[in-house]
């Protein structure tokens, strides 16, 4: 699976477990050495990065003798380097969302059209219920490469007898990803001889009245068994819909990073936080942790969290610390640390743009320092402010900070034992928001902060949360 969130080994798991550290470096080197002294002596090219890895995967998978490898796709389907299976046992697509646009196309269908070049012929194929453009172009998809194609019925089929099945991941879209995950499951025991085929799929037939010929026909739903149930009960995932409690500052975790997942999160976050009783001994505050990567469209993102109606936004790149001597496993060498500022910069003057179309908002606030450029962030200078050259005052309460580090500090402002008390008073330039807003923060019988945009931010925001996760 991919992205990794604070260690590469999460990505090669056996037993859900990641790979260990000797593991990882043996098969590592074993593939390294092998690809170096076979490539060509021409080009001398090594594979990229997540070609690497996919190869990696596969070769552990193989020498470690798995009986069963579920390889979830990088980007897309049809030409992403994890296609290379010619008969798998069977095939998902997943609820289609608007992602990565820049390779996969701008529609749905386009990217529905890279999704189905995953379909195999004879073998098995599943998804979800998808609006009905991309549903059709999955099912030509299917079609032309002869592979049956199946919708999973809702999860309420499965739930025999009043008996409501337990998710361990919350959201009221983990209910189409476990009917997926069942049907996958369920296939795979059947086609390896675990599991009696007793509800027996049917291809829609040639020549089938008109109508069929538009519909994917709706795979038998089944009584999942006592480990099916379990499984679905036992389910984590780090960094979706998660929930840190720390003393009065609780995390709210969830990687949602497009339109559709982000609407996904702000209602789960509704219901985890925003429906809970203020506290009666003082005051609640609520805070935005957000940062957004590659073509992604930030404006709708951002707009889509405004209803949680947040008292502040913070805004910070994906790295966890200013020093480059950070953790080796979550640097990015394709984005420079003065690309990834700007880009925060802008997110910041988009929330405030949208803060201000919203309209009453609080006072307009004292005008931030002019700084000229970006500022270089020093780490011996304790927590640093960044404030974009501003025209005219900031209509809305948010920061921008140079890592995650010095974002969660002033978040949590000594209130979390995970997180150390912001160095000093502030950093290069004093902040009317920063000023005030670390006093209410101090003060707050609750502090709620929703991470999210991206999953390199959640695994940054992690790895400093949950140290144990770095071991």
């Amino acid at each position: 699976s991919s992205p990794h969130l604070v260690q590469v080994r999460e990505r090669i798991r056996i037993n859900g477990q990641p790979l260990s550290k000797e593991l990882f470096s043996k098969y590592f080197w074993l593939v390294y050495n092998r690809l170096e002294e076979t490539k060509d002596p021409v080009w001398a090219s090594m594979p990229a990065y997540f070609r690497f890895l996919t190869i990696m995967a596969f070769h552990v998978f193989l020498q470690e003798k798995v009986d069963l490898a579920v390889m979830e796709v990088g980007i897309g389907g049809a030409y992403d380097c994890t296609n290379i299976i010619r008969t798998p046992v069977v095939c998902g697509v997943s609820s289609l969302g608007i992602d990565h646009t820049s390779i996969l196309g701008d529609t749905m269908e386009k990217i529905a059209w890279q999704k189905g070049g995953i379909f195999k012929p004879g073998v098995p194929a599943f998804t979800v219920v998808q609006p009905e453009r991309p549903l059709e172009v999955l099912r030509d998809r299917a079609r032309e490469r002869g592979c049956p194609l199946y919708l999973c019925p809702e999860l309420d089929a499965f739930e025999a007898a009043n008996r409501a099945l337990e998710l361990g991941l919350a959201g009221d879209h983990q209910r189409s990803n476990a009917a997926l995950a069942l049907q996958l499951s369920r296939t795979w025991l059947q086609r390896r001889g675990y599991e009696a085929g007793t509800g027996v799929l049917q291809d829609v037939p040639p020549g089938a009245e008109p109508l069929a010929q538009w519909t994917v026909p709706l795979a038998p739903a089944f009584r999942p068994s006592d480990a099916m149930i379990q499984g679905l009960r036992d389910t984590e995932w780090l960094g979706r819909t998660q929930v840190l409690p720390h003393g009065p500052v609780t995390w709210y975790i969830d990687g949602a990073h497009t339109t559709s997942s982000v609407q996904a999160c702000v209602r789960w976050f509704h219901q985890a936080a925003l429906n809970e009783d203020k506290p009666q001994d003082g005051s609640e505050v609520r805070v935005l942790l957000f940062n957004a990567t590659g073509d992604r469209d930030t404006a709708a993102l951002l707009k889509l969290l405004l209803p949680c109606h947040f008292d502040y936004a913070v805004f910070c790149p994906n790295f966890t610390e200013v020093s480059v001597a950070a953790n080796a496993d979550q640097q990015n060498f394709n984005v420079t640390l003065e690309n990834a500022l700007t880009r925060c910069l802008e997110n910041q003057k988009t929330w405030t743009r949208l803060m201000e179309e919203k309209g009453g908002q609080d006072p307009w606030l004292p005008a931030p320092l002019e700084v000229g450029g970006l500022l270089k962030p020093d780490p011996l200078r304790g927590a640093l402010l960044l404030v974009p050259p501003a025209e005219r005052p900031l209509n809305s309460n948010s920061l921008v900070f140079p890592c995650i580090s010095h974002a969660l500090q002033w978040i949590a402002q000594g209130r979390d034992p995970h997180v150390p008390a912001p160095a000093g008073k502030g950093g290069a330039h004093p902040h009317p928001v920063a000023t005030s807003g670390a006093v209410l923060l101090q003060e707050a019988a609750a502090i709620r902060v929703l991470v999210t945009g991206s999953l390199h931010l959640v695994g940054g925001v992690l790895k400093l949360l949950d140290p144990a996760l770095s071991q």
